[in-house]
């Protein structure tokens, strides 16, 4: 018999005994068996070896998207610091403000300062640290706007307070209502042209020149006065009159309201002139004052006992 031929047999005997089970193989099919053992061995392999190949590549990506996440979070964290700082610098500046306008008088309670970098910090710690960032912003933020509103406030009292200084400066009898014209007849006892107490001073002009109003005010009264000729009297609303006398023509009626330095009449000499001059008069609360000083700007003991006088 061939050798290829040799038959290899199998009997299986149950346990029973009654049936006897006989496989038979040559080596034709010890052959093919071990072929297909080797297949799929081999087919094992290679699926075993394509997952390790996944599996690193799963691993290579998840690295790889570790580091893009830790370069991200860095970023995030460099980002973080300099929020911080713009954020401490805006509660600096809000305190400096508060400061120069007096708004933090009284106030010495403690002030939110922007967290502080720490270093090494992981997802959560990065987290949080922005939500206090973000706190600490919008607290920053309502306070910067309170702030706004409140320097509004004060600039606009301070303004006020400004104009009302500046109404009451334009008020006061503060130039020479015929420019630069010299004092011919100063404020006092005189024994010329006769002995009397000269309640004004006489200015030096030609005749027809030009009469200015020294102070805002009111027209009492624009026509002819006894003694004083053609005379002009002005009411400043605040104790102060101001009266000109002498003169040839007037240029305001009574009751017209009138600015510092318009133009209210002309010089002359009518009444109880000598001469083409000027008879300029101040009086207080209906008491003659020297003019003298109030020829040339307000007096400076007047300024201080005007509102915002610590600012002169």
């Amino acid at each position: 018999m061939n050798e290829s031929r040799r038959t290899f047999l199998i009997k299986i005997i149950p346990p029973t005994g009654y049936s006897v089970y006989r496989l038979a193989f040559t080596r034709r099919h010890l052959a093919v068996l071990g072929a297909v053992l080797v297949l799929i061995l081999l087919a094992a392999v290679g699926v075993h070896t394509f997952q390790l190949h996944s599996a690193e590549t799963d691993v290579r990506a998840l690295q790889a998207l570790t580091a893009a996440q830790q370069s991200e979070l860095r970023g995030i964290d460099r980002q973080a610091d300099a929020l911080a700082t713009q954020l401490r610098t805006m509660q600096r500046e809000n305190a400096e403000i508060k400061r120069l306008i007096g708004a933090d008088r009284g106030a010495r309670g403690p002030h939110a300062m922007a967290p502080p970098h720490h270093a090494g910090g992981d997802f959560a710690g990065v987290q949080a640290r922005l939500q206090i960032l973000a706190r600490q912003s919008e607290a920053t933020r309502r306070d910067a706007e309170a702030l706004q509103r409140l320097a509004l406030r004060v600039l606009n009292l301070r303004r006020l307070a400004s104009l009302t200084r500046d109404r009451l400066i334009a008020a006061i009898p503060s130039i020479n209502p015929v420019g630069a014209a010299s004092v011919a007849a100063g404020f006092g006892w005189r024994t010329r042209p006769w002995p009397e107490f000269h309640q004004g001073i006489d200015l030096a002009v030609d005749y027809g020149t030009l009469v200015r109003s020294t102070a805002a005010g009111t027209v009492v009264s624009a026509g002819w006065s006894g003694g004083f000729g053609i005379k002009v009297v002005i009411d400043h609303g605040n104790g102060y009159q101001t009266w000109y006398g002498h003169l040839s023509r007037t240029i305001v009626a009574a009751g017209q309201r009138v600015t510092k330095g318009e133009p209210i009449a002309y010089t002359g000499s009518t009444g109880e002139s000598t001469g083409p001059h000027l008879h300029y008069q101040v009086m207080y609360l209906g008491r003659a004052i020297d003019p003298a000083p109030y020829l040339t700007g307000v007096p400076p003991r007047l300024l201080t006992t005007l509102p915002g006088a610590a600012g002169v």
